[in-house]
């Protein structure tokens, strides 16, 4: 599994004690380091079944400041996917990438379907 995370955010380090605290190992990414490329988050929104506006970290500083609230409704898919890609603080965080799903965001009752 691959955590994508941003280690100064307190619902990331809730996830990652989760993972833990579960005996679930995972490599870690730097979100704000390593912004996923546009070609992963097509793969990985594909695998979460969620639309791809709520892959963005809608209570960011970045997304407040590019007023995209009320910019992407008008916006295509691909240039969204080329936006989250080009700064990590977009991408709502964490991202759980696992061999069979994806997860957005930290939610103990989605990521207990995780434990065997």
């Amino acid at each position: 599994m691959l955590l994508i995370w941003y280690p100064k955010c307190s619902t990331c380090r809730k996830a990652k004690a989760w993972l833990d605290a579960h005996g679930l190992s995972c490599d870690l990414r730097d979100i704000k380091a390593r912004p996923p490329t546009a070609a992963e988050l097509t793969v990985w929104q594909k695998v979460s079944g969620l639309p791809l506006r709520r892959w963005f970290n809608t209570s960011g500083q970045v997304y407040r400041a590019l007023d995209l609230k009320n910019r992407l409704d008008g916006m295509e898919e691909e240039k969204q996917l080329e936006l989250l890609a080009s700064d990590g603080m977009l991408v709502k965080r964490p991202v759980l990438v696992a061999e069979d799903r994806v997860l957005v965001g930290f939610r103990e009752a989605d990521w207990s379907g995780l434990l065997p």
